[in-house]
């Protein structure tokens, strides 16, 4: 039977395949389904902080360990042995490091108001306006200060709310601490036990084989890579703390381990150092332009490091574009604050080498690689030309 024409006689009209829907259908679920899921998974991570926080940074954290467990475990020290060896030195060094920075660290927030009031008195001579505007700031303050009702009983309640927060904060601390180097503690020590695990998930040996090594290979790069920024932050650091301690800059120690902690943070912790340091410096010695001497110093310790340190030693593989780091930390510091924000871009490396290992997810981790070499447009008239040629 021959297809009945349409009314204008053009043609016959074609009914719809309903294989071709049902195909569209299941990609517009999926992708539904993956995005209810991802948000799901960003909700639970915003409300169930207090448990995810302390569970990854015990994760980073036995990652960074595992290179040395590794090394020891080749020279015949049990894992158990050399695990608690490390999280024991951990738990010291981080106690050591607190205990000798909380001292200079406190007296620096006690003094915020008087460092913004030298501040303003050495950058008077070079902005009037900024001056002004601090007397203006301060006339509405004294305002403000006059306008309160001097009948109201505020300061022994706030006092009362600030102590409990404050008790309520450290035992958070502490208890989300205890978690990082417990589970820290069982994860180092349990050995191959998770590779036994995976292995043991497949049937076929093909498929125990290459699950085998796409898992070591995650893990061997990822924490090869976490235990190298450690140790050149902390090199960071200590370059850092001795130069300004050369140069006569008060508590150089408080600013390497700033150098170093706010290191973890691309350009963003990079930038933020050496505005505080310019900021205690300014006000620290009475000549300006010896004084940019120290901000000047910790520039050139962050541009070797950035630029010729971490590329050399680390490569160039593991480098991430710059707009996908700005993006992890302003989400991760919005979830979970400033503890966030310093596990963003090692989270970020860990997502990248996990999808450069499965060919669904290579276009993710190709996204977030850098870009190291020029891409040239050539004009299509010429490439014409040369094909003729």
């Amino acid at each position: 039977m021959k297809a009945e024409p349409t009314a204008s006689g053009a043609g016959v009209t074609e009914s719809p395949d309903p294989r071709a829907e049902a195909r569209a259908n299941v990609r517009l679920m999926r992708s539904l389904l993956i995005g209810i899921f991802i948000l799901m998974v960003i909700f639970a991570l915003y409300f169930a902080r207090a448990f995810f926080m302390p569970v990854i940074l015990a994760f980073l954290l036995a990652l960074t360990l595992t290179p040395i467990v590794r090394f020891l475990r080749k020279h015949g020290v049990p894992d158990v042995l050399s695990a608690t060896l490390l999280v024991l030195l951990s738990v010291v060094f981080l106690a050591s490091a607190g205990y000798l920075l909380s001292g200079p660290v406190i007296d620096l927030i006690n003094n915020t108001s008087s460092i913004g009031q030298q501040l303003t008195e050495r950058l008077a001579q070079l902005k009037r306006p900024l001056e002004r505007a601090m007397q203006i700031a301060q006339q509405l303050e004294g305002l403000t200060e006059t306008s309160q009702e001097p009948g109201v009983q505020k300061v022994s309640f706030a006092q009362s709310g600030i102590l409990s927060s404050a008790a309520g904060n450290i035992l958070s601390a502490g208890t989300s601490i205890t978690i990082v180097f417990v589970l820290s503690l069982f994860l180092l020590a349990s050995g191959t036990m998770f590779y036994e695990k995976i292995i043991q998930s497949f049937a076929s040996l093909s498929e125990k084989k290459r699950a085998l090594r796409v898992v070591y290979d995650v893990e061997h790069e990822i924490s090869h890579y976490l235990l190298t920024i450690a140790v050149i932050n902390a090199g960071l650091g200590t370059v850092i703390g001795l130069g300004l301690w050369g140069l006569g800059m008060p508590n150089p120690q408080v600013w390497g381990a700033a150098a170093a902690l706010l290191n973890f943070l691309p350009y963003v912790g990079a930038l933020i150092t050496l505005l505080l340091v310019t900021v205690i410096a300014l006000i620290s010695f009475d000549s300006i332009s010896f004084a940019l001497l120290a901000p000047a110093f910790v520039l050139l310790c962050d541009l070797v490091e950035g630029q010729f340190v971490t590329p050399m030693v680390v490569g160039r593989r593991l480098e991430i574009n710059a707009v996908a780091v700005f993006i992890a930390i302003a989400f991760w510091s919005w979830l979970w604050g400033f503890v966030g924000a310093l596990m963003a871009v090692p989270l970020l490396v860990v997502i990248k080498v996990f999808c450069d290992h499965f060919d669904g997810l290579s276009h993710v981790g190709n996204f977030l690689a850098a870009q190291h070499s020029a891409v040239v447009e050539e004009d299509p008239a010429e490439d014409t030309d040369k094909a003729r040629a």
